[in-house]
């Protein structure tokens, strides 16, 4: 049920290669348009960072009033302007936040800067309500893979673990590459590997039973592509499906072992998983098996929800606002190495 008296809040996310604009009323979604500039990066198989930033700048003022027309409000009905002000590519951001500064500057509305990856968490609370406190939140995209304790993801967020080298999305990107598929890679290993064995190549799981919460998945990368340049170089054909299956599930293995450990250690019974990588449909019916085995409750918001997009932002941004929290400064920078446990700048 929506009721009028919860904050009606614009986000804004250009923290990457899409242009996220979101309008929520307390914990209720209205809007979320996306323009993506995905398809400009292909060819180099990878975000490249200027072409981000521009494409921000072209999409920018369509995507507001896109957004804005789907929830069916006006700009002078906005409570509050929210924008990711880190981490993410520096240009992107400053796409975004001087966008934000200027939409709040002109509205007369308070803004705030947040961080991208308490917005990750808070937008689960757009699908199945108010987040469990604490939960454990694991964080998987191509440019993170982290785990942290959430006590409220207004006020409190405390890493556990983070990527040491190279993060699962990018891992997959990457190996994406190796097998010719193209980019992104994520949704194209993920749809191979429904057609190979998971068990049939034993590919290492790195730092799985180190005793930290760190993901590494750098030598796994270079284990596959060995394999793979081997099996070439000896003129014997590379079964792709299987190679996909095995090195999408030592990725799923190590991160949902790591996030029930991270559930056990600390008592809690409820863990999240956020991120572009939490789209993955493996990583999902592993994490559920696993959680039930665990008695641990499991939430994953819906695909679109896991990706970059304005709404996380807007989520967070109504937290904020509802917990009574002081906006951000006009002079808000935009900080490509925001630490998680800044939720606000």
């Amino acid at each position: 049920m929506i009721r009028d008296s919860e904050p009606l809040v614009l986000g804004i996310e250009t923290s990457c290669d899409e242009t996220g604009v979101g309008i929520v009323r307390g914990t209720t979604l209205l809007a979320d348009a996306v323009a993506s500039s995905v398809d400009e990066h292909a060819r180099f198989g990878g975000v490249v960072p200027e072409v981000a930033s521009r494409a921000h700048l072209e999409a920018m003022g369509p995507t507001v009033e896109r957004a804005l027309e789907e929830a069916g409000v006006a700009f002078s009905d906005v409570d509050a302007i929210a924008v990711t002000a880190g981490p993410g590519l520096a240009g992107a951001l400053m796409v975004g936040v001087a966008a934000a500064k200027a939409y709040a500057l002109a509205l007369g509305k308070p803004l705030y800067g947040v961080n991208h990856l308490a917005a990750h968490v808070a937008v689960d609370q757009l699908e199945h309500g108010p987040l469990p406190k604490p939960c454990v939140a694991m964080l998987v995209s191509g440019g993170h893979s982290s785990l942290l304790l959430v006590p409220d993801v207004a006020a409190e967020v405390h890493p556990l673990g983070a990527t040491v080298d190279d993060a699962a999305g990018e891992a997959f990107d990457k190996i994406a590459r190796v097998l010719g598929m193209g980019f992104p890679g994520g949704p194209l290993i993920d749809r191979k590997a429904k057609e190979g064995r998971p068990d049939a190549i034993a590919f290492p799981r790195g730092k799985y039973d180190d005793g930290t919460y760190d993901f590494s998945f750098s030598g796994l990368k270079t284990a596959v592509a060995r394999w793979v340049e081997a099996r070439e170089r000896d003129g014997r054909p590379v079964p792709v499906a299987d190679v996909a299956a095995s090195f999408q599930e030592a990725v799923v293995d190590v991160l949902t072992a790591k996030a029930l450990a991270a559930c056990r250690e600390h008592g809690v019974r409820d863990l999240l998983i956020g991120g572009g990588v939490a789209a993955n449909s493996r990583l999902r019916a592993l994490a559920a098996e696993r959680c039930e085995a665990a008695g641990v409750r499991l939430r994953v918001p819906r695909p679109r929800l896991c990706t970059d997009n304005g709404a996380m932002v807007a989520a967070l941004g109504a937290e904020l606002v509802a917990a009574g929290a002081a906006p951000s400064a006009l002079d808000l920078p935009a900080d490509s190495a925001l630490p998680v446990e800044t939720i606000r700048l």
